[in-house]
């Protein structure tokens, strides 16, 4: 079928569209010469770099205090209600993504499909690819029924390359009363400071696992990373024990990455953090264990303790 309206679900931080947004804009313009951004906020800050990346035009929902997910769902109903109904929704698998997608799907009972890594438009219809056990296989699932068809995908799916198009045309959307659901309101948002590369738009990620051993060791990984100009990671275990934050965490229950570089320190490589990570172009694991499973992934693997491993290679980087 050709798809003769896509819609995406834009994010913007720090006034700046986010990677995930750019990816889905990236590859929406690929299904269709018409794409519409859908953001929380005024859209015409962001208007020059969404029509940058593809989008056409851009819908823009003021917010206001309420939860993002209630208030964006409860607009593109309203849209779609007014006469213009979209082909094909796309979100990023992200937590916002995920409630705005939810609350949608009920409003105007459509089936979802989540944690897409491809999608493609061919005469049997719109069809997405979907990561399973592990990401050890793959299963292609069409759409059926009427439209709009309801799709997340995980960041990293697709390459984010700008289209040099002319800022998108901004028309501002009414959110309408929400109800009972318009109750809660976000009266604070807490930023977490960061220095650097942000973890899952990196070149370069070094991660620690239980390995380590003991929380301090972890400023090894920490030390490198900034050497390297590069992002600090964590497998799941650390971040459960409470060595570092959850937003450090790479894996299917975190965040995935496709870096040049990934260097695993201590980490085994449980099947949940290699969906994380395996898509990263080179990656280099560290580990006393030589049966650990993340060496059947590595290009390049290094049989021996972190301890000793990782402060001689911050001595050669910072001696260069």
């Amino acid at each position: 079928m050709a798809l003769n309206n896509v819609w995406v679900f834009a994010q913007v931080a720090n006034g700046a569209p986010t990677s995930a947004t750019l990816e889905l804009l990236t590859k929406a313009r690929s299904l269709s010469s018409s794409v519409t951004a859908f953001i929380a906020g005024d859209g015409n800050a962001a208007a020059a770099a969404l029509g940058e990346y593809g989008a056409t035009k851009v819908y823009a929902a003021d917010t206001g205090k309420n939860l993002p997910g209630v208030a964006i769902a409860s607009a593109m109903k309203a849209v779609i209600d007014g006469g213009e109904t979209p082909d094909l929704v796309m979100f990023p698998q992200n937590y916002e993504g995920r409630d705005v997608m939810s609350r949608l799907s009920v409003k105007i009972d459509k089936t979802v499909i989540t944690n897409n890594v491809d999608i493609v438009d061919s005469g049997n219809g719109v069809t997405v690819v979907t990561p399973i056990f592990g990401g050890n296989t793959l299963v292609s699932t069409t759409f059926t029924g009427a439209a709009p068809f309801l799709a997340a995908f995980r960041p990293k799916s697709f390459a984010a390359e700008s289209a040099g198009g002319a800022a998108a045309a901004v028309t501002a959307v009414s959110v309408p009363d929400l109800g009972a659901t318009g109750g809660a309101q976000v009266n604070a948002v807490h930023v977490e400071e960061t220095t650097g590369p942000k973890l899952d738009e990196a070149n370069i990620v070094v991660a620690g696992g239980r390995g380590l051993g003991e929380a301090p060791a972890y400023a090894m990984v920490d030390e490198l990373a900034t050497i390297l100009k590069g992002a600090p990671g964590a497998s799941r275990a650390i971040v459960d024990a409470g060595w570092v934050p959850y937003s450090y965490q790479v894996g299917q229950t975190g965040k995935v990455v496709k870096p040049n570089i990934y260097i695993a320190a201590g980490i085994s490589g449980a099947t949940q953090h290699m969906v994380g990570m395996k898509g990263s172009k080179n990656i280099i694991a560290i580990n006393k264990d030589k049966e650990a499973p993340i060496f059947g992934v590595a290009d390049l693997g290094i049989v021996g303790d972190v301890h000793k491993v990782l402060p001689k290679l911050i001595e050669a980087l910072k001696g260069r």
